[in-house]
């Protein structure tokens, strides 16, 4: 079995082998003045129950995050299939990445993306550095009623490309 020791290990190749493991697309959202911002971001987890705490990561060459944070709070929004549009537009720096998406103000004041499958209204509970990105967890403040997006799937993000469960599901059951 060949094994790749530390010292080797390719940012390249490492983001290759990472991309092996599916994740769901959240776009990250605050306010900026009275102006939306935001940034995909698929890095993203539960931490605790009690608290309800969550967390991601942000590069730290990102010029989302550096505005989002000073306002203290910020939203998650749960991408579904579908709004993969959303994703690709928030994933690029600068521009007008709110413009032709739906979105309303959350109780606490974040940005929340309409028909995404689900939303979770955060304050920063703790920020650390961990190389080239930020880990920052968020303290849930309010979050999405279980009717928010009834019957949706996630989009997902698997080796490179988008994905959608139902495209799976289907493929496994014409096996």
């Amino acid at each position: 079995m060949d094994v790749v020791r530390a010292s080797a290990i390719d940012a390249n190749q490492f983001r290759d082998r990472l991309g092996h493991y599916a994740s769901g697309i959240t776009i990250i959202g605050g306010l900026v003045g009275d102006e939306p911002a935001g940034f995909t971001c698929q890095s993203f987890s539960s931490v605790s129950l009690a608290p309800p705490l969550v967390s991601f990561c942000a590069m730290r060459s990102s010029t989302s995050w550096p505005r989002i944070r000073p306002a203290g709070r910020f939203s998650v929004n749960v991408l579904a299939e579908g709004q993969q549009h959303i994703s690709q537009g928030f994933a690029r720096s600068g521009g007008p990445k709110w413009a032709g998406v739906d979105w309303r103000l959350s109780p606490g004041g974040n940005p929340l993306i309409e028909q995404s499958l689900m939303w979770l209204d955060c304050e920063v509970f703790a920020e650390h550095e961990a190389g080239d990105h930020h880990i920052v967890i968020g303290q849930v403040k309010h979050m999405s009623a279980t009717d928010w997006h009834e019957g949706g799937a996630p989009l997902l993000y698997f080796r490179g490309a988008y994905h959608h469960l139902h495209q799976r599901m289907t493929e496994e059951a014409a096996r």
